[in-house]
């Protein structure tokens, strides 16, 4: 497969990422496109490994697996969040969040 096929198809991933960043509303739906833009990152890292000479051998794809557990990461907070979110609130949109109230 040529690289150039996987770069493109890693920049229409980021491309969906980004607008699902910019137009959601729903804070599942924003954590999914967040996981859309970590995945494109991903392919970005692999097919750059496979197809230059690196420094260190398996350097992308060592990159990669970092994102990987950072995004495993970013989803437990990022859920445990919109949890304490519904039950304080009883709504996920991310829009009606007021950010100047004091706790309670």
């Amino acid at each position: 497969m040529h690289p150039v096929i996987a770069y493109l198809i890693a920049a229409g991933l980021f491309g969906l990422g980004v607008h699902g960043v910019l137009t959601r509303r729903n804070a599942v739906l924003l954590l999914m496109a967040v996981e859309l833009l970590l995945n494109a990152v991903n392919l970005v890292l692999v097919t750059a490994d496979a197809t230059t000479k690196p420094v260190l051998p398996a350097t992308g794809q060592v990159f990669a697996l970092f994102v990987i557990v950072l995004a495993a990461a970013e989803v437990g907070v990022g859920l445990a969040l919109i949890l304490a979110l519904y039950r304080r609130r009883t709504s996920i949109a991310v829009d009606e969040i007021e950010l100047s109230e004091a706790p309670r």
